[in-house]
């Protein structure tokens, strides 16, 4: 059987540095990098395909569609205040502060293109 993966696609402007910051901070693995072009990382079930201007997905992307988005990927963390710590500590910032509802808490960060990464704690 083959591996079922779901896939997204985020056009980055400068694929070295997506492909750091999702390696290096959110703990993605490279599954194959044509950079500067391409780079397709994988974390779990996820597999984030990050699109640089010259691949073939950033040119299908509308010119009034190449900002990045309010769609975000949504990462389960076990513990978001360690996370945050963590993060902090290695340099990145958040977009706003936690937010906490019924289902659990959440805070959001940007990768170098401005795509939005939520990172969530399940409430016990």
């Amino acid at each position: 059987m083959t591996e079922q993966l779901a896939s997204v696609r985020y056009v980055v402007d400068d694929v070295p540095a997506a492909l750091d910051f999702y390696t290096t901070h959110l703990g993605f693995t490279v599954r194959m990098s044509a950079a500067p072009a391409f780079a397709d990382v994988v974390r779990g079930p996820l597999r984030l395909l990050l699109s640089g201007p010259a691949s073939s997905g950033a040119r299908a992307t509308p010119a009034d569609a190449a900002a990045a988005g309010r769609n975000r990927i949504h990462l389960v963390v076990p513990d978001l205040d360690a996370e945050i710590t963590r993060l902090s500590q290695e340099g990145l910032t958040f977009r706003g502060d936690v937010v906490a509802g019924p289902g659990g808490r959440q805070i959001l960060l940007a990768d170098p293109a401005d795509n939005l990464v939520e990172l969530f704690e399940s409430a016990r």
